[in-house]
């Protein structure tokens, strides 16, 4: 690993980073959401059927979520922001927590939105959700029936997408923080960094799907891992 400077480094973070704070995944035993299928949860199709469900759920991830601190990996990636600047490292996750905000990061790009957030499918206003929300909650802007959790559920495009290709675009360090390298268009940005010529790592418990196709790996869990990279690019810049 280089420890010259780097001009713009691009950050990606997934569920990884956060089941530390202990906010379990999709793919976690047992957890919230091995109790309910991702198409009656996560789907527009779902929300359709049984609104009221996902209401509950999201209104559990919202109050998990809202009980949840940032650890030492939030920490750092927020340290590493304030002392070489928003501009020159930009975060994104795909996590629909606020736990980077917390920790003191900025700007922070959620590709995939936020539980803080309600957005009406009618008229596409936005506000801050409540703590709890059912199919009774009314759209502040059209007064309309039509409330639903501001995130991106499968089969929809995830927002900031033109910003954040733009950013890899211009980027010269990709590190992927805690994801699987499943879910696409996210698994797609390591490709999108190197055809911009920027060195690529990936940061990770396991291998994760995409591994192979990262200049380089560290395995090992967020809290150790990368506060010790951090350490490691600040080192460059002193």
């Amino acid at each position: 690993m280089t420890t010259a400077p780097h001009r713009k480094i691009v950050i990606l973070t997934g569920a990884g980073i956060s089941a530390e704070s202990g906010l379990g995944t999709f793919r976690d035993e047992g957890g919230l959401w091995a109790r309910h299928r991702i198409e009656d949860v996560a789907t527009p199709e779902g929300f359709a059927r049984n609104p009221a469900l996902v209401h509950d759920f999201y209104n559990a991830r919202r109050e998990a979520a809202a009980k949840a601190a940032p650890n030492s990996a939030h920490h750092a990636l927020a340290h590493l922001q304030q002392t070489l600047g928003p501009e020159n490292v930009v975060i994104v996750t795909q996590n629909v927590d606020s736990l980077h905000e917390a920790a003191g990061a900025r700007n922070v790009l959620h590709m995939h939105g936020t539980l803080a957030g309600a957005l009406c499918a009618h008229c596409g206003h936005r506000w801050p959700a409540p703590s709890q929300m059912t199919p009774d909650t009314l759209c502040p802007a059209c007064n309309g029936l039509s409330a639903r959790p501001d995130v991106v559920w499968f089969g929809e495009i995830p927002y900031f997408m033109d910003a954040i290709l733009d950013h890899l675009a211009g980027a010269d360090l990709f590190i992927s923080i805690g994801t699987s390298g499943q879910v696409y268009p996210a698994a797609g940005f390591v490709l999108a960094a190197q055809e911009a010529g920027a060195q690529t790592i990936e940061v990770n418990l396991d291998p994760s799907a995409t591994s192979d196709q990262f200049d380089e790996t560290i395995l090992g869990s967020a809290t150790q891992t990368v506060p010790a990279l951090v350490e490691h690019l600040l080192a460059g810049h002193r």
